[in-house]
């Protein structure tokens, strides 16, 4: 599904997640297990953030929703297949080191 909507995953931890605006606008949309809960606009529909399930720490924020670009780098992940690969996005959310 996010191949075909170009939902681009930027998981980031709790702390570094601010919704700026429009949070009384969000509809919330869950399925399967009901863990993950999708987040979508309730004027425009565009879906730009949701809480994963493999990573229920922090947020997978759509990057082509941003107002700023981020640099960031892109690595290919099999979503077809998603069971059998969400465990290697777990260290994602994690707050980093000090």
């Amino acid at each position: 599904m996010c191949s075909k909507v170009g939902f681009i995953h930027l998981i980031v931890p709790e702390s570094r997640f601010r919704l700026v605006q429009g949070e009384g606008d969000l509809v919330a949309y869950t399925f399967n297990s009901g863990v993950a809960r999708h987040l979508f606009c309730g004027t425009c529909g565009v879906k730009s953030f949701y809480r994963p399930r493999s990573n229920p720490d922090g947020w997978s924020v759509n990057a082509r929703c941003l107002d700023e670009a981020v640099e960031m780098d892109l690595t290919d992940f099999d979503g077809r297949n998603w069971e059998a690969n969400a465990a290697s996005l777990a260290h994602l959310s994690r707050e980093a080191a000090p």
